[in-house]
């Protein structure tokens, strides 16, 4: 076992930088052994959409046409694509090159689109083809006009669930969903939402950033632990949600699905949250980060039920395994808390956001909160350059369609199937039975040691290793004596003694190994506490 003191000084470290430590001690034992490097420390899933992806390079290859039909100079140069007619020249080119990949998907993408959201189609394919040409900035600069209302819609099934709320959102296109979190928590403070000193509450366990932003003396914020016990399945308690009745706590994050719990609140818990917020609450902030919704069936995001309280994020990453392109998007309804409480501000405080806006529009005071989110993000100054890059936006347009147009939700399901056939893996190496939780979105599993071990090598070993052992000496034991990468669940505000595994980005067969490792280091504490038992009665 690691010694105690050394362990020690890992423990001001977030999870995802202690992860470089592990991957160090678990490469050179798996040189060493030539054994599996098992690294379930990120979720970077190991898929990717097809359909999708092809139709996206296929239409790059139209664009260009498009483009030397304006220009062609032999030194290189091509012009800018013109929109009238081009629907038509996109149908007679995909059909002289129908036997190409994704040309089919393109053109049903395209047909689809047009259909369902009664779109101008030159105006919608100029949109596509100019835009992944990247030869103008974004306008509008929050998000382009087509691909918003596909979003829009793509979101309504995503996040929102059933019954869908009314009105609609605004939708910013941002770099994934990192870049959404740093632009919100801006602009709260920018707009007076939120003082250095507030209280907010954080949905625990949670992802790792959440916790450290708060104590950035950017923001500066008091925390409040709404907690999410294994022994209530990973749902916040009546006694938990109580604690937001306090009106010192200006705002309540979640990350749902949890990461690293990877279970989503029941509709349960959303109703209890709901019923706070319209009867006791109705001030409260709330921000949902929703990117692992579409792992679980029938999801339903505090966006959907709570729309007007609700700052919704998500990301295409984990779903459509594109965390390489940035593909995020916050969502904000059209009526909504915060252009409220912005308006009821204090004169000097009005007077103040009058001052740092004044340079994007005559009335300041008319400028949405959303809108505020964009112009935060680039300094004000740079407003004039926001926007999510253009190729991007109409990857997003492309994944977002792709999972529309499938009625029988084929891909959902093989994802589904994916994840959950090696969290059964992982639970058959740990020599577990579980019961199906239909909330549980199997992306990441949270192994709470402390409670297996109990249950394996008895309450005695237990409390000896929490006296003689550091909690973070079961990550690095994994990772120095079989190659296996897990991050430390005390990191999230999960317990101590538990590991966040991540069940998408490994083969199958490697989860069935990385349960019978934590068995192995069990015995291992098992025949260590043995040992002293003895040694103690020799004594």
């Amino acid at each position: 076992m690691a010694d105690i003191l050394t362990l020690k000084k890992f423990e001001a470290l977030s999870p995802f930088e202690i992860k470089d430590e592990l991957i160090s001690l678990a490469k050179a034992t798996s040189r060493t052994t030539q054994s599996a490097f098992l690294n379930a420390g990120r979720g970077n899933p190991n898929w990717v959409a097809t359909k999708p992806r092809e139709a996206f390079f296929l239409l790059g290859l139209f664009a260009l046409t498009e483009s030397r039909r304006v220009m062609d100079h032999p030194a290189g140069l091509g012009g800018m694509p013109q929109a009238s007619g081009v629907a038509a020249r996109l149908d007679t080119w995909l059909a002289q090159h129908a036997g190409m990949p994704g040309a089919e998907h393109l053109a049903a993408t395209v047909r689809f689109a047009g259909e369902k959201f009664a779109f101008d189609r030159d105006a919608f394919v100029h949109e596509l083809v100019d835009s992944i040409i990247g030869d103008n900035y974004p306008v509008p600069d929050r998000m382009l006009v087509h691909n918003e209302r596909i979003v829009h819609e793509y979101l309504m099934w995503a996040m929102c669930g059933e019954p869908r709320p009314s009105g609609k959102f605004d939708l910013y296109a941002v770099e994934g969903g990192t870049a959404a979190m740093c632009y919100i928590f801006k602009t709260l403070k920018a707009n007076r939402l939120l003082h250095p000193g507030d209280t907010i509450a954080l949905g625990t366990p949670i992802f790792t950033p959440y916790l450290e932003m708060t104590h950035l003396e950017d923001y500066d914020l008091k925390m409040v632990q709404i907690k999410a016990p294994q022994e209530n399945r990973f749902q916040y308690t009546d006694e938990e949600i109580a604690k937001l009745e306090d009106k010192s706590i200006k705002a309540f994050f979640v990350v749902n699905p949890g990461n690293p719990t990877g279970m989503a609140m029941s509709k349960e818990t959303i109703a209890k949250i709901a019923t706070l917020v319209k009867t006791k609450r109705p001030d409260l902030m709330l921000l949902t980060d929703d990117v692992y919704g579409t792992f679980v069936d029938d999801f339903r995001s505090l966006l959907g039920e709570l729309p007007h309280n609700t700052i919704g994020v998500y990301s295409y990453s984990k779903y459509f395994g594109c965390t390489g392109w940035r593909l995020g998007v916050i969502a904000v309804h059209e009526d909504n808390i915060f252009d409220t409480m912005i308006s009821q501000l204090p004169a000097a405080d009005l007077e103040a956001l009058d001052k740092r806006y004044s340079p994007l529009t005559l009335e300041p005071r008319k400028l949405k909160f959303i809108d505020r989110i964009v112009a935060d993000s680039r300094d004000v100054a740079l407003n004039h350059t926001a926007g999510l890059s253009l190729p991007q936006q109409v990857m997003m347009s492309l994944f977002s369609l792709s999972e529309m147009m499938d009625a029988s939700k084929a891909y959902q399901k093989a994802c589904v199937e994916i994840v959950n056939r090696r969290a059964k893996a992982l639970i058959e190496g740990l020599g577990l039975q579980l019961a199906p939780n239909p909330n549980f979105d199997a992306y990441y599993g949270l192994i709470d040691f402390e409670f297996w071990a109990r249950k394996n090598i008895g309450d005695e070993a237990v409390e000896y290793l929490k006296t003689h052992v550091h909690p973070l000496d079961l990550a690095f034991r994994l990772a120095e004596a079989h190659g296996i990468v897990l991050l430390n669940g005390g990191g999230f505000s999960a317990p101590d003694w538990s590991l966040r595994v991540s069940l998408a980005n490994l083969p199958d067969e490697a989860y069935d190994d990385i349960g019978r490792g934590v068995r192995t280091i069990a015995r291992g504490y098992r025949d260590a506490f043995e040992a002293s038992k003895a040694a103690a009665k020799q004594g």
